[in-house]
């Protein structure tokens, strides 16, 4: 069981790579296509967490994203043989284990992470963001609901 949601985690990372991948190679930095009139693609990079959080801390911030990573890694692996027979609950792990990953692999890499999802209302720009980050929001959005699910005895009642 617990080989389905790595499998699921390792996706993730794969397709964030890739679509990453892509980007970087068809994108100079801090270029931008419209896509919709509310979604472009650009080119970004953010050396910081979630809506660019110690982006200018100067360079200690890469190695303490990294660090919590690696333990959020851990301790999911170590979670999710231990909650089996919970599927959201791994679905959502797994989905937030793939998504840390990805995001990893950029800063260990390149320093930063590549982000380029663009959405925006008028002049008003949500943070751009990619792939691994829409798994984490996905991951955390599945244990909210998979706890709203659970009775008192942790057992999904729906």
């Amino acid at each position: 069981m617990l080989n389905r949601w790595l499998w699921l985690s390792a996706l993730v990372i794969v397709l964030d790579q890739l679509s990453k991948t892509w980007i970087t190679s068809h994108f100079a930095f801090g270029e931008s296509f419209t896509v919709l009139s509310v979604f472009n693609l650009v080119l970004a990079h953010n050396t910081g967490a979630a809506f660019s959080f110690l982006n200018d801390a100067g360079g200690m911030q890469r190695w303490l994203f990294s660090i919590i990573a690696i333990a959020a890694s851990a301790w999911i692996v170590w979670l999710l043989p231990r909650h089996r027979t919970q599927l959201l609950f791994c679905f959502g792990l797994s989905m937030i284990l793939g998504g840390a990953l990805g995001n990893l692999i950029d800063r260990i890499t390149y320093g930063y992470v590549v982000d380029f999802l663009s959405f925006h209302w008028q002049q008003y720009y949500f943070p751009a963001f990619n792939l691994a980050d829409s798994s984490i929001t996905c991951g955390a959005f599945v244990l909210i609901l998979d706890s709203f699910l659970k009775d008192k005895n942790g057992l999904v009642t729906r």
